[in-house]
Order: C-alpha cells, then structure tokens, then sequence
C-alpha cells in the first residue's frame, strides 16, 4: 500500500526540515521506509535501483550509518567522574525519605545505589556500530529470519522504575544477514536507556533496518511496568505490548501474519 506523499518544503524551509526529520538518537525517518515492488512469492521484491535513485538509496544508507555511530552519550571516564555526585544526590533522596544516612544499613547505599543506576543505563556507553562491525554477513538467503523471546530490562524513564518482558525481533534479508546474538545485543543497548516502551521498540527497528537495509523489519515487545504494577492503578496482571513494522512487515498483510504467528507458536 502506497504511503501518503509528504508535502515539499519551500526552498527556504529545507534546512528546517531537514532538522526535523531526525527522530530516535540520531536515526532518520526517511531512512525506514522501504520501496514496494511485485514478486510472485506475494513479497515485495528486494528494491533494486539504478542511476540518480540508486545515488540517493546510497546516500541514504551512509547517513544512517553515521547517525548510529555517534550514538554514545557516556563514555567510562564520565561514570568515574559523575559517581561521587550521584552518590550525593542519593543521600539527598535519603535524607527527603526520612532516614538517615548515617545508619549503619544506610552507610553505602548511597554508592551502591549511583553504580546500580550506572548499570541500569549502561547504554548510554555504547554505540551499535562497536556491536555490529563484525557481525554482518553477505548471505544469499531471502526468507524470514525471528529471534523471540529476547529478555528485556529497562527504566521508566517517567518514575525511574524498571520496565521488564521480552522482545521478538523478525527481519527480511536482503542479501546481508546479521548474526544472531547481536540482535539481542541490539536489543541490550537500546533498553538499558530511560525509556518508554514505544520509543524503545521503533529504534530497535530502525537500528536493525539502517545497518541491514533488509526488505523488512518486525519487532514486537510484551512488557510489565513497575510504575502501573507497584503504583497508581496497581495492576499487577497487565502488560503492554507495542510493535513496530517497516518494509514489507508493515506494507504485506501475508509477511506481518506470518511473523506475528511464528513469534506466537
């Protein structure tokens, strides 16, 4: 199904929109959208491109390269350097709590509490691109690739309380394959960041489409929410359930049913 064209910016508008069409940590949303072709498989065939249009797919590809590799935000030196304040600032909190830091029980858990929360947000630290390097293959293989049931832990990044579940992962190769425990790396990098669920499911997408540009990509994420189960509506049996497709995933009904079933089975 053919997407709404957007409208052209005056030529004075390019550069701001230009701006605004960065999205999620540097990706870009025209990066994610992928042509639609006929095939007698009742998939789109791999987009296929010469001249000016094969110039510009090209283009493309390498800014999204770009953009993932200037993702870390925290280097180990900053961790080192931001630990001692972090560590005030929980004696702060234990102080506003009505305790008192000084008891023995409480004596280091200021510090203990700042290197939790380092870990927590440990990707900050790191960059896809330092995941990915040595992990992507030519492969002359075009059928479903699904790694489900991907352990998530996260942090609300509304109450800084953790947002847990699992995460299903389906791609399109086209002609590149990556190898599989890095989409789970992918997966690790992106949720150990302040989040919300929406957020962290469509750059999961995005992360996997610019580094394989694959013919589509699907990603699905069931998740608990410390903040609705521990607080406000208290329900302890909820889930949120999000997903993200692109290509062929969000644009052939028959390929989106096929992944949805298997990650169910």
């Amino acid at each position: 199904m053919e997407r709404p064209k957007q409208p052209q910016p005056a030529s004075g508008d390019k550069k701001d929109a230009a701006d605004a069409s960065s999205v999620l940590n540097g990706h870009f949303d025209g990066l994610v959208k992928r042509p639609s072709g006929g095939g007698g498989s009742g998939r789109p065939a791999a987009p296929q491109g010469s001249g000016q249009a094969a110039e510009s797919g090209s283009h493309r590809a390498a800014s999204g390269t770009e953009s993932w590799k200037e993702e870390r935000t925290r280097s180990v030196e900053d961790n080192e350097m931001s630990l001692p304040s972090l560590a005030a600032a929980y004696t702060t909190i234990l102080r506003g709590l009505g305790e008192d830091p000084q008891r023995q029980g409480l004596l280091k858990t200021p510090w203990r509490a700042a290197t939790a929360m380092q870990f927590f947000t440990k990707g900050y630290q790191e960059k896809i691109i330092d995941v990915l390097n040595d992990a992507i293959f030519d492969e002359d293989h075009d059928e479903m690739v699904i790694v489900k049931d991907i352990d998530m832990f996260s942090m609300c990044e509304h109450h800084l309380v953790p947002i847990f579940g699992r995460v299903h992962i389906g791609y399109l190769p086209n002609k590149r394959v990556l190898g599989l425990s890095k989409l789970a790396r992918i997966v690790e990098i992106y949720s150990r960041r302040l989040q919300v669920q929406e957020r962290l499911t469509k750059q999961i997408a995005v992360a996997i489409t610019e580094a394989l540009q694959p013919t589509g990509v699907g990603v699905v994420i069931e998740a608990t929410h410390m903040c609705m189960v521990m607080r406000g509506v208290q329900k302890m049996n909820s889930k949120t359930v999000t997903s993200t497709m692109l290509g062929v995933f969000r644009e052939d009904p028959k390929t989106r049913d096929e992944f949805l079933t298997l990650i169910r089975s």
